[in-house]
């Protein structure tokens, strides 16, 4: 795995470029199995455009006066937005990967940014009565995502059973290195969301309302696209279901059932991304990687 790294933004994390080849990736790539592998394709068609709307969101509010002249913050900002640049780059070409085998991603991408539209605009037009502004909107929208992209990217630190059935190098490499920096950059649109907003009772009400709304459109949304690929690719059968179940929702082994405690963790009135410290795992698993 080539790796570039920039360190211009002068923040606490840097920026780095993958550069990946996907062209001997065998088609079901995780573990063998359809079933898995659309699990995973179907998460990265969220990424795009989700990953879009958080660099977005910052943009619209970073010289507001809470923050403009704030310089740690700043620099925290833009690495933030070069490492979702980076993101947003890398899944768009396993998208392309998947779609080389027939799997229409690109509509996936497409709806993913119509879900998000609406789902923002909607959630403005129920919370404007009470002094909200679309930026506010969006902006929250990007903290609860991000929450759920930080927890999501520990239980692939963390989970080795999930390691395991990433058993080609390149694939492995790929989500790896986007779990390590969605943990790297997991306070800075929280961070963001209270220096703006602040923490009182009307952001409070805000932030924990819109995420159980976007925890619901995703676990929705992914399932859909799931099923979607399942049934595109004739593979929406009880063997590939009982893999994404084993992965997912598993008792003991579930990625989503893994992350619930995180998840809960959120709606604490003074909860904040640090007080769950990963710097050790990141470090351990940036060794590893030679980052």
């Amino acid at each position: 795995m080539g790796v570039t790294i920039s360190h211009r933004a002068g923040a606490s994390f840097p920026v780095r470029r993958l550069q990946l080849d996907y062209q001997q990736v065998d088609q079901y790539w995780m573990d063998h199995s359809p079933g898995l592998t659309h699990f995973m394709t179907a998460l990265s068609a969220l990424f795009p455009a989700g990953e879009q709307l958080f660099i977005d969101s910052v943009r619209a509010v970073r010289y507001h006066p809470a923050i403009k002249d704030n310089a740690v913050l700043q620099k925290e900002i833009s690495a933030f937005i070069g490492q979702e640049a980076m993101h947003t780059h890398e899944h768009v070409r396993f998208n392309e990967f998947a779609a080389r085998y027939g799997h229409d991603v690109g509509t996936l991408e497409k709806m993913t940014s119509t879900v998000i539209n609406k789902a923002t605009k909607g959630f403005f037009r129920l919370v404007k009565p009470f002094g909200m502004s679309q930026d506010m909107v969006n902006l929250t929208a990007t903290t609860a995502l991000e929450h759920f992209t930080a927890t999501l990217a520990e239980q692939l630190l963390t989970n080795t059973h999930i390691q395991s059935l990433m058993q080609d190098e390149t694939m492995k490499n790929l989500w790896i290195w986007h779990a390590i920096e969605e943990n790297e950059h997991k306070a800075v649109v929280f961070d963001v969301y209270q220096h703006v907003f602040g923490q009182g009772i009307k952001s409070y009400a805000l932030r924990v309302s819109a995420f159980s709304v976007a925890m619901a459109i995703i676990l929705v949304t992914h399932s859909y696209f799931t099923a979607r690929l399942l049934k595109h690719d004739h593979q929406l059968n009880f063997k590939q279901l009982s893999n994404i179940y084993r992965l997912a929702y598993s008792p003991s082994e579930g990625i989503f059932t893994g992350m619930l405690k995180e998840m809960i963790a959120y709606f604490h009135p003074k909860f904040h991304p640090n007080q769950h410290d990963t710097s050790e795992l990141l470090s351990a698993w940036k060794k590893q990687l030679g980052f």
